[in-house]
């Protein structure tokens, strides 16, 4: 599981039924753990609907060579909650 941070959100997209499409460690060992789930995320709605503030930021990478993703990270303790921006199921 992700940390106290984040926690409340990930708990809320697995209530959901949102399907994980990765978990673990993706990029370095400056990433601890992130989640990955099929939707498209609409992270400021999220944010404002969880109280969701420092550290928690949005993060967004358009890179189709890198991987498209948008979701949410947490600076403390470096895990994430991403989603999918061209997943056909948008949450909320």
């Amino acid at each position: 599981m992700v940390c106290e941070h984040l926690s409340a959100l990930e708990w809320l997209l697995l209530d959901e039924r949102i399907a994980v499409t990765y978990r673990g460690q993706p990029w370095s060992k400056n990433c601890r753990e992130w989640v990955y789930f099929d939707a498209a995320l609409n992270v400021e709605e999220l944010q404002r609907r969880l109280g969701l503030s420092a550290p928690v930021s949005v993060h967004d990478n358009s890179d189709p060579k890198s991987g498209i993703e948008r979701g949410l990270y947490c600076s403390q303790c470096h895990d994430a909650i991403m989603g999918n921006p061209n997943a056909s199921r948008s949450f909320p």
